[in-house]
């Protein structure tokens, strides 16, 4: 038995949770999966999971196992990639996740200085701001606006984005100018920004000569999705506070005007996530270093 391969499939099944899917991400037939444990259980002389037709739990061998398996193999993935040229010339697939406006607006039209960079890393892109499996779905990184909420991701704050209070002429043209932030919870609709983990309306912040005030706003559309949520702003479908670099192209062409400027928006903040389990390969490195630098470019 190949000891150190068996023990890369164990910490991979434990951490998707499942043979199949471990099977998928680690590019191998399910039968060798399940071969590689039963060896590595035997050659242990214990059980290290317990299997149901539906589910794997770990045991308490497999939970002490599994905390230093990942230690054992982060260091030799560390210790071999710096015995090769892999800083300088890093390679392999590398899947990330992200909101459409980021990859439509900013990430996409500059990859072809990363790839001029790094010739051989080949990116796979997960446009959009759904709920995401790091761990069974094999993401390396994400790029996520607002502080997130997972403890178990390793959270770097890359910037800030400006926030504008703004809205479609059709809109204004229906419902009038609010005075005051306190108009979106009676006389007036924002754009509802649907977080998609809690399952709720994010709330409205609002600040002015030191005061600040919270609003949850009426809503008649909600998005999860920035591109959509645009759209709908767009659409007439209420007020709604957007990232200035998001917003500014439409407010220039005068698709969406500014209300509330009496008013300010709390910068977004944005954050690179990956998971903790997961070991910074070098691959992931030069690309982290490459997005601060340019999500720096945001005013």
């Amino acid at each position: 038995m190949d000891q150190l391969s068996a023990m890369r499939v164990f910490v991979r099944v434990v951490e998707t949770g499942n043979f199949s899917r471990a099977a998928t991400a680690l590019n191998m037939p399910k039968t060798t999966v399940t071969n590689l444990i039963q060896g590595l259980e035997a050659h242990l002389r214990t059980t290290l999971l317990n299997r149901t037709t539906r589910r794997v739990m770990v045991t308490t061998d497999g939970a002490l196992y599994y905390e230093r398996a990942t230690q054992i193999l982060s260091e030799i993935d560390e210790l071999d990639g710096s015995l090769t040229n892999s800083q300088a010339q890093p390679s392999g697939r590398l899947r990330v996740e992200m909101a459409g406006a980021f990859a439509d607006l900013l990430v996409v039209p500059a990859l072809c200085d990363f790839h001029t960079r790094y010739p051989q890393i080949h990116i796979d892109l997960g446009v959009g701001d759904r709920l995401v499996d790091y761990i069974a779905e094999n993401v390396d990184c994400a790029l996520r606006g607002g502080t997130p909420s997972d403890q178990s991701l390793v959270a770097r704050k890359v910037s800030e984005m400006r926030m504008i209070t703004c809205a479609a002429p059709l809109y204004i043209e229906k419902h009038g100018l609010p005075s005051e932030p306190e108009d979106l919870t009676r006389d007036h609709f924002a754009v509802g920004y649907l977080q998609a983990q809690a399952g709720r309306i994010l709330p409205m912040e609002f600040a002015r000569n030191g005061e600040t005030t919270e609003i949850v706003p009426r809503y008649l559309v909600s998005a999860n999705d920035a591109r959509t949520y645009m759209t709908a702003i767009m659409s007439g479908f209420g007020i709604a506070q957007a990232p200035l670099f998001m917003a500014r192209e439409a407010l220039a062409d005068g698709r969406l005007v500014p209300v509330l400027t009496d008013w300010t928006c709390e910068p977004l903040p944005l954050y690179v996530v990956y998971p903790q389990t997961r070991h910074l390969s070098n691959k992931v490195r030069v690309f982290v270093d490459w997005l601060v630098k340019l999500v720096r470019t945001l005013d």
